[in-house]
């Protein structure tokens, strides 16, 4: 190929943005050389290395948009040690057969049992698959939303965490927000009803559903929310030795 040629197609790759295959096209020109591949290989190469590369840059966004605290893995979970998980189930979470169907999952059972750390790693695999992702702990959210009636934009931040294809409201139990403020209730509401039937929520709690209504402060609304979250949704109830206590016990011993 003539260098003149060369040039126009480092402008042509500039001008239709293709970095990926302007960074590796002389790599790629010299092996064909040598190899003497055909033009519909040689053309292959180029266009795979440009499509993997604008997949993992939209994966990255999509992890950045999630606000994902840690970037948590499911071959990290110790399943040995948490024998109150179900690994073939969890495995099966991880298909995002879940999200397809629109389903939600709630993830219960008492502190330090791996609730957050499984339902971090399923969102990871959800951004990976470039679902649009959104996590949040339960108090953030609820004070982000009690804060935007006072400067009535409500119902643009009701869109942050109504319209991703995957919510994880992690921590739910964890404050007392009654003591707060009774509208947490109704703003909640407004949360789980506008997701209901057409996106999965991710949910992780260390209270009982029978509780609900004392950490919301009020058991009426209380009553619609969790009928909205269990209908459909799969429950996943973890009981076992907390691995926040057991590391504490090894370092400690």
């Amino acid at each position: 190929m003539k260098k003149k040629e060369i040039s126009c197609i480092r402008n042509f790759l500039n001008t239709l943005n293709l970095k990926q295959i302007d960074k590796i096209l002389d790599e790629e020109l010299s092996k064909a050389t040598q190899e003497k591949t055909p033009p519909s290989t040689f053309l292959y190469r180029l266009l795979a290395s440009e499509v993997e590369t604008v997949i993992q840059r939209r994966i990255e966004r999509r992890i950045s948009e999630a606000k994902l605290p840690k970037r948590k893995l499911l071959a990290d979970f110790d399943f040995a040690f948490q024998t109150g998980v179900d690994k073939a189930q969890i495995m099966e979470l991880a298909t995002l057969s879940f999200v397809q169907r629109k389903q939600s999952l709630i993830l219960a059972g008492s502190s330090g049992t791996g609730k957050s750390h499984i339902a971090q790693a399923l969102m990871l695999i959800a951004c990976q698959n470039c679902y649009r992702c959104r996590y949040t702990t339960a108090a953030d959210m609820l004070n982000e939303l009690i804060a935007s009636l006072a400067d009535q934009t409500l119902e643009q931040k009701l869109k942050k965490f109504i319209y991703p294809t995957v919510l994880l409201i992690d921590e739910v139990g964890f404050d007392r927000l009654e003591q707060e403020s009774a509208r947490h209730a109704a703003l909640f509401f407004k949360v789980i009803d506008g997701r209901y039937g057409k996106n999965s929520t991710i949910m992780t709690t260390n209270i009982d559903f029978k509780q609900l209504g004392e950490y919301l402060g009020d058991p009426v609304i209380t009553t619609s929310i969790v009928d909205r979250m269990v209908h459909h949704a799969i429950i996943i109830s973890i009981e076992g030795p907390s691995y926040r206590m057991f590391e504490s016990k090894k370092i400690n011993e």
